[in-house]
């Protein structure tokens, strides 16, 4: 069994070219052999997963010295097919990193795993990065307003084990299955910490009247601006209309009803309706994503460097057409979850600069410490 599900995952490997999700590919090849049970697509998918978490180390070896190391550098506890090929790697699993860094392949390099260091934001630790490739992040929640007494009696009740973080936040393994507790949306948000935490840099302002969500996407952003300005009057904007269809289901879910939303390609210029009409424009725009590749590590497996100067050329031709939509005083919050200087704090200097905005804060919002995500943010008043 052990040697048929580390084949089956080197075949998988080899069939995935990184053009879709990797989740989305793996469901698609155990849709088309039904001999998998879920035991066994557990230890594949986590056998994959294990190789991707590598990211650009050990690219010597061959693919199952790659994927055993991997499951060895990346198990927290004792597992049988780590058993089954390398005994003396599973009694020391449990050991803390550092000490099995000491075990694994000699040729393993901890900075390889992510090769780009030079292209990091200022203050990103790039070993410590690295480090976070091999751990799960969790599955964090954000509890909405008067919620919390609901959503820990619930949590309480079904014997889900979490952690609190402040007043809002709560961490769980990445596994559960929280829809079957809670209502989503309504009580809670899935919502990384990092994502949360920019709700830091969002109440730093005078409670804005009309916000423009202007990359709205499924809509977490737009419920916590709801959250924390109870009332907003809020327009939202993607050029996806399949996305803005989640978004108005989400809203509803939410139990938010003042907002409008329609379809928009914002690296064309906005109409006149959208100028000066918003005291926040909340910019999440379209980026790397590489501030979520421990979520995501085949991502980070097939990353192509030249594509940040893409997603920068983007990122400048959107905002160059929102800036608009402030009101004279209003504020833009630009945000990525990007860890690349590139998609950051080079566009805060450029608004300050091209635009004569003011700014006014700034955050690298590293959750690689964490289990989350690593994000930016900055706030900039017109």
């Amino acid at each position: 069994m052990y040697r048929s599900h580390l084949r089956t995952a080197v075949q998988i490997l080899c069939l995935y070219d990184g053009k879709t999700p990797f989740a989305n590919f793996i469901r698609q090849f155990y849709s088309k052999d039904k001999k998998y049970g879920s035991k066994d697509r557990k230890s594949i998918s986590s056998l994959c997963y294990s190789y991707f978490r590598l990211g650009h180390s050990l690219k010597n070896l061959p693919i199952e010295d790659r994927i055993l190391n991997g499951l060895f550098l990346c198990s927290q506890g004792k597992n049988e097919l780590l058993e089954y090929f390398y005994p003396e790697w599973n009694r020391a699993v449990e050991l803390p990193l550092q000490e099995k860094l000491k075990l694994a392949d000699p040729s393993f390099v901890l900075k390889e795993i992510f090769p780009w260091q030079e292209e990091l934001s200022e203050g990103i630790v790039h070993e410590d990065f690295c480090r976070s490739f091999l751990v799960q992040p969790d599955l964090f929640l954000r509890m909405r307003p008067g919620m919390r007494g609901i959503v820990m009696s619930k949590l309480t009740d079904s014997g889900i084990r979490f952690r609190e973080i402040g007043e809002e936040g709560l961490a769980l393994d990445n596994s559960t299955k929280i829809d079957q507790v809670l209502l989503p949306d309504r009580e809670v948000v899935v919502q990384d910490l990092s994502s949360q935490k920019t709700a830091e840099i969002i109440r730093g302002f005078d409670a804005p009247i009309n916000a423009w969500d202007c990359c709205a996407g499924s809509g977490g952003k737009s419920i916590l601006l709801q959250d924390l300005f109870p009332g907003i009057k809020l327009t939202a904007t993607d050029n996806r209309s399949p996305i803005l269809a989640n978004y108005k289901k989400r809203m509803k879910d939410a139990g938010i009803k003042n907002f409008q939303c329609f379809v928009s390609d914002l690296i064309k210029p906005i109409g006149a309706g959208f100028e000066g009409q918003y005291d926040l424009v909340l910019a999440d725009l379209p980026c790397s994503g590489s501030g979520t590749w421990a979520r995501n590590p085949d991502s980070l497996c097939f990353f192509d460097p030249k594509s940040i100067d893409r997603f920068a050329d983007l990122q400048k031709r959107i905002l160059a057409n929102v800036v608009s939509g402030i009101r004279e005083g209003g504020r833009m919050v630009y945000i990525t979850c990007s860890v690349f200087r590139k998609e950051n704090e080079a566009y805060v200097e450029w608004l300050s600069q091209q635009f004569g905005l003011q700014v006014e804060n700034q955050q690298l919002l590293k959750g690689y410490g964490l289990k989350a995500d690593s994000m930016f943010g900055g706030a900039l008043r017109s």
